[in-house]
């Protein structure tokens, strides 16, 4: 592998050094105070950020185009605000360990949920997406003592990567790095072993993908959630973990496999279910995804079946 120029090396360094320290900082911070101060910082990224804010809000129009410029440009506001605030929540670890169950309620039913798709012995795939506080999701889970590992994606720089793995293990999280060598073998082996293996499907990234709705539009949607539970037999939960008040509160559903027989047909259908429960979480708090990511990106190609262009018919909860 070729390797990187001076000039990119050194900002990658300093880059590494920068969020180093503020996660060595931040961890002493109480949590209201982290949240307020996430806050703050959100709106002033709201503001500073032209190209991410642009992004948002092209997002929400695609999203929501019944809504009007002013309610879409608040609710893009607050999506900033949201996710600072929750990465902050985050980095603030010895208070948030000290009162993560406090701070992320886990209703006794959502808790049977995962632990009725656990006794059936083949492992579950948990799916979720960049809603709420993902990774609060895991955290709580993984703390409460369930076997559970993470597919994540690596960052650009080794170090980065080896920093946030290091963050996350520390509280019970593992984390499979989807392109490093015998990810697919870990994958597996973890759902062979009965254990829970969390992936987030609600981007448009460089890895396989189908076309499913996705508010109203065809979105290439991650399959691997659906060819990994198809293959394994694993059972399908998905779940949120999204702002309740001052703290958050866990959802949990059991997705059944589709009856479909023919492979390709199931896995479309299975990953068409899964992107509806995402779409239900973010109409319940719109307030709480990532709208700047660029979520329609890739087009379908000419051929492909139109959308559905009514609301997910997945329950709300």
């Amino acid at each position: 592998m070729e390797r990187p120029p001076l000039t990119k090396r050194l900002k990658r360094y300093l880059r590494y050094l920068l969020i180093a320290g503020m996660l060595r900082l931040l961890q002493f911070l109480p949590l209201g105070t982290a949240r307020a101060l996430g806050m703050t910082l959100g709106g002033w990224a709201y503001a500073l950020a032209g190209g991410e804010r642009r992004k948002a809000l092209k997002s929400l129009a695609r999203a929501f185009p019944e809504r009007t410029g002013a309610e879409r440009d608040a609710l893009a506001r607050d999506a900033f605000r949201h996710l600072a605030a929750a990465a902050l929540e985050v980095a603030s670890a010895r208070a948030l360990d000290a009162g993560l169950e406090s701070l992320v309620s886990w209703p006794d039913a959502d808790r049977q949920v995962l632990e009725t798709a656990l006794a059936k012995g083949k492992g579950v795939v948990f799916v979720s997406g960049h809603v709420g506080n993902w990774e609060l999701l895991a955290r709580r889970v993984a703390r409460a003592g369930y076997p559970s590992q993470s597919i994540a994606k690596e960052t650009s720089d080794p170090r980065l990567t080896a920093l946030v793995e290091d963050f996350r293990a520390k509280g019970g999280v593992r984390s499979i790095w989807r392109g490093q060598e015998g990810a697919a073998r870990a994958m597996l082996r973890a759902l062979r072993n009965g254990e829970i293996l969390g992936i987030l499907i609600d981007q448009d990234t460089k890895v396989q993908s189908v076309f499913v709705p996705f508010f109203g539009e065809l979105a290439a949607t991650p399959r691997a959630a659906a060819d990994l539970a198809l293959r394994t037999g694993a059972a399908v939960v998905v779940g949120f973990c999204q702002r309740d008040g001052q703290g958050y509160r866990l959802t949990m559903e059991e997705v059944p496999h589709p009856d479909a027989t023919e492979r390709e047909a199931a896995v479309q259908a299975l990953t068409a279910a899964l992107s509806q429960r995402i779409e239900a979480a973010i109409r319940r708090a719109p307030e709480q995804w990532v709208w700047m990511h660029q979520r329609w990106k890739t087009r379908p190609p000419e051929d492909a079946p139109p959308a559905l262009t009514d609301a997910p018919s997945a329950p709300a909860r």
